[in-house]
């Protein structure tokens, strides 16, 4: 499913996961010129879609793109009327989200909650330091309260190790988690908590934001807590700072896209 997901994006001219080289080669993509002079939400049926200049928006895949709210498709139209001479997809990240939705997460659903659960399977949270203490009291902060919501509100307990060796997780608990995702089975959701899973590295982090358990600047701190400390000991250096940045504004539009659902 991370395959399909990628697929759909890159139809609309995603060509490299790597935000920085995907930055590159769009610099050398001529970019099409906007065409449109207004960008509008309008009611269809049940759900709220898109439109050009009076003309419905279609996805890559010559779907509607129509969304379930009209908070979340305003979204969409925003970032269409902040595009200026060109339109740019790598400042779109709702639209390329929604898209996804759409044409990649729709068709199978059970495919992406299924992978949510695999990251889950080997969270992030799980995995701590042996060493230095001021790196395990870090991590101790930012991540122990998200297990303890996730034992206590979710139902699912989880296991720590130390380093990287594998730890087994509870089957039981696995099953929960994913009693809990099928109720938030709708693709536009999903689809943000997959992009949120992916960028954090952790499904329990994503999930502590939908519910509302930790704000998403937060999680964001929370999910770079080993990569800080490095950078403390060690310093920075551009690519990563420009990675971390593209990465972080596609997490905040998925943040958006799941609050416009509510």
């Amino acid at each position: 499913m991370r395959d399909v997901l990628k697929d759909v994006e890159n139809n609309i001219q995603l060509s490299d996961p790597d935000p920085v080289k995907r930055a590159q080669i769009q610099m050398r993509t001529p970019l099409p010129k906007r065409f449109y002079k207004q960008a509008a939400v309008v009611q269809d049926g049940e759900n709220f879609a898109v439109h050009l200049d009076g003309k419905p928006v279609r996805t890559p895949g010559k779907n509607l793109l129509a969304l379930p709210t009209e908070a979340a498709a305003k979204l969409v139209a925003q970032e269409f009327e902040e595009q200026i001479e060109v339109i740019d997809p790598m400042q779109m990240p709702v639209l390329r989200l929604v898209n996804t939705a759409i044409d990649g997460v729709a068709t199978d659903p059970q495919a992406v909650l299924e992978d949510i659960l695999r990251f889950a399977s080997t969270d992030m949270l799980c995995y701590r330091a042996e060493g230095p203490e001021s790196l395990v009291e870090r991590q101790n902060t930012h991540w122990d309260p998200v297990l303890d919501w996730v034992q206590t509100g979710v139902g699912a307990r989880f296991n720590l190790a130390e380093g990287v060796m594998h730890v087994e997780q509870p089957r039981e608990s696995i099953a929960v988690l994913g009693a809990w995702l099928a109720r938030r089975n709708d693709p536009f959701r999903l689809a943000g908590l997959h992009v949120m899973t992916s960028l954090t590295g952790s499904a329990l982090l994503a999930l502590a934001v939908e519910a509302g358990e930790i704000e998403s600047e937060a999680a964001w701190l929370a999910a770079h807590v080993d990569e800080d400390w490095q950078i403390a000991q060690w310093g920075q250096d551009t690519e990563a700072v420009a990675r971390r940045a593209q990465r972080h504004h596609d997490f905040v539009a998925a943040v958006k896209l799941l609050d416009s659902l509510d």
